[in-house]
């Protein structure tokens, strides 16, 4: 069984930065991707990023393109989301998932997921 762990999130002004951790525990032997997701209030959850594990492949939905960017550390399971110009519509709860293939978008492709942590962006 493989557990994701995010860390992380907080309360930042317009233009600021976050950066998330996703601590990848367990068996996570297959997995070969980590992709970011968030939910806004009132919204559908939607992919933010994707990282391939080995390869290092990434993938970012357009609105965020230049603004974040996923990296990861092999030897220490961890995933990070370097989240930089955030505005209010990047509020929203953020989770990481694991998928064992890589391209995948959509939720149901990734078995695995964090718990969530809150990103809120004040103007």
């Amino acid at each position: 069984q493989v557990q994701l762990v995010e860390s992380g999130g907080g309360l930042v002004q317009v233009g600021g930065s976050l950066r998330l951790s996703c601590a990848a525990s367990g068996r996570t032997f297959g997995y070969v991707a980590m992709a970011w997701f968030r939910q806004a209030p009132g919204k559908q959850r939607e992919i933010v990023g994707v990282i391939e594990w080995s390869g290092g492949r990434t993938w970012y939905r357009d609105s965020v393109k230049g603004r974040f960017t996923i990296s990861r550390d092999n030897a220490k399971n961890t995933g990070y989301f370097e989240m930089n110009s955030l505005n209010p519509d990047d509020t929203a709860v953020y989770y990481c998932a694991a998928s064992n293939w890589f391209g995948a978008t959509i939720e149901g492709a990734y078995a695995v997921w964090g718990q969530g942590t809150q990103v809120t962006v004040s103007s």
